[in-house]
């Protein structure tokens, strides 16, 4: 059975940095797409930055700039560097993975960013 952990949430000050971490484990093997969303409270999941197998990347547009997004194959992990942060950025941030047919998310991670 195929399991995201995600690590690196926590509280942060304006203008700091976090790094979020986000590795797959179960057996799995030709990962697609990997990449980060966000859910704020009182709002919808939205995208924050996607990347594929061969390293070309999306980004939305409120965190370009500020977020990077990168991974690494060998150790089907993907990270989000966010630096500069706002409480904008405040929010659950989940992982979520596609290999085959399928998706996995992970269970989220909170970023909570102080003004």
């Amino acid at each position: 059975q195929v399991r995201l952990v995600e690590s690196g949430g926590g509280l942060v000050q304006a203008g700091g940095s976090l790094r979020l971490s986000c590795a797959a484990s179960g057996g799995i093997s030709g990962i697609n797409g990997m990449g980060w969303y966000r859910q704020a409270p009182g709002k919808q999941r939205e995208m924050v930055a996607n990347i594929t197998p061969g390293g070309s990347t999306n980004v939305a547009d409120s965190v370009k700039g500020r977020f990077t997004i990168s991974r690494d194959n060998a150790k089907n992990t993907v990270y989000l560097q966010m630096n500069s942060l706002k409480p904008d950025d405040t929010a659950v941030y989940y992982c979520r993975i596609s290999w085959s047919v399928f998706v996995s998310w992970g269970q989220g991670t909170q970023v909570f960013v102080s003004s």
